[in-house]
């Protein structure tokens, strides 16, 4: 669970209003000359957007004072390090406002209007920065982190007492080396007890290893298996390496990692549904199945303009659902908040061709009726 979890939880459980409900995403991050470029943008689509509403209407009341409240939020709260903003607003909702500034980069700005909360792209960025732990480490130190949406959540610093010849006086070599190895034993073991605490208490599903390639073996041999299962990749990187590189490096390993992933759910999924297991594909039948409570994971590429609709989907994967995207919600948008409010765990797939064949969507199931 990401800090972001109880906002789309609150967002997606927001029920349908005729009122205008705005959903804002604005890449904030400043350009190389220190200056924002989503002013100009964000003044254009409220002007635009208002004018499609009758006049002094509630309609046209409600999101004027959006507007009004949106300005006045971005200009005098925005932190010069956010890198992307993500607002929802229905002044006649009983003041309906929920904003949230994140390190993580928002690519593009987007604005929507519409009956509740747009949810997609923010389901997106939580998939795409989860909190994972990064263990950077030596015979005689470490640095634990957790990063999560682009930035650092956590870091810790383990440092034990180098051993060296001259503590050891006359032994022998083979007790020297004895000696040595129960050190970095120790070592191990602390580094072990310090990733476990951070596994619990941060909820982290994956840990990338770093290290010279004296302690890295040893480590490796006293992590528990439900640890070492987290493990996704093991980097060189020297202890003293910046945060920031640190941080460069391990994203880097995650995001190959998810590319892998992506290939064995989906082939999973396709498997599954070839041989007619417990899995739905395209957008009607996963729909029916959302509906139903039946999805356990929704996997749905991306990019959400590759994500549509299928008018010959079978009659039997449809059979008591409603399947008719309300107001016109696109397909991406409707099977997120679906899974938002079953509980089922949302997997994007980043490479669009991976699901091109069915449409862009389809979801494993807990059973089938």
């Amino acid at each position: 669970m990401t800090y972001l979890d109880p906002l789309l939880e609150r967002l997606a459980a927001f029920e349908p209003t005729t009122l205008p409900v705005i959903s804002l995403y604005l890449n904030t991050s400043p350009d190389q000359h220190g200056r924002d470029h989503f002013e100009s943008f964000l003044r254009k689509e409220l002007k635009a957007a208002g004018k499609t509403f009758p006049l002094r209407s509630p309609a046209q009341s409600s999101f004027e004072r959006d507007g009004e409240r949106i300005i006045t939020y971005l200009s005098d709260t925005l932190r010069p390090s956010s890198n992307g903003v993500a607002l929802f607003a229905c002044a006649g909702a009983d003041g309906f406002f929920e904003p949230v500034q994140l390190d993580a980069l928002i690519e593009e700005h987007r604005r929507y209007v519409a009956d509740r909360p747009h949810l997609y792209p923010l389901a997106r960025l939580t998939d795409q920065h989860p909190p994972y732990a990064a263990l950077i480490a030596d015979t005689n130190a470490a640095r634990l982190f957790v990063f999560g949406s682009g930035t650092t959540m956590r870091s810790d610093e383990v440092t034990g007492t180098k051993a060296s010849r001259s503590a050891v006086g006359g032994w022998s070599q083979a007790r020297y080396q004895r000696h040595i190895e129960n050190y970095h034993l120790h070592h191990a073991k602390e580094l072990v007890d310090a990733l476990e605490r951070v596994v619990r208490d941060d909820g982290v599903e994956q840990i990338v290893l770093a290290g010279d390639e004296v302690i890295i073996p040893v480590l490796r041999d006293q992590l528990p298996k439900h640890l070492s299962d987290r493990i996704i990749d093991i980097l060189r990187l020297d202890i003293t390496t910046p945060e920031h590189e640190i941080l460069k490096a391990t994203t880097e390993a995650l995001r190959e990692h998810d590319g892998e992933t992506d290939a064995q759910q989906v082939g999973h999924l396709l498997g599954q549904y070839r041989s007619h297991q417990l899995a739905v594909v395209g957008a009607q039948a996963t729909i029916a199945a959302l509906t139903r409570g039946q999805v356990d994971t929704l996997l749905v590429t991306a990019s959400s303009d590759a994500v549509h609709d299928d008018a010959d989907a079978e009659a039997s994967d449809l059979e008591d659902a409603d399947v008719t995207p309300s107001n016109g919600t696109p397909v991406a948008e409707q099977v997120v908040r679906l899974a938002r409010t079953t509980g089922a765990h949302i997997s994007f797939i980043e490479d669009p061709a991976l699901l091109a064949d069915v449409g862009g969507v389809g979801a494993m199931l807990r059973y089938r009726l």
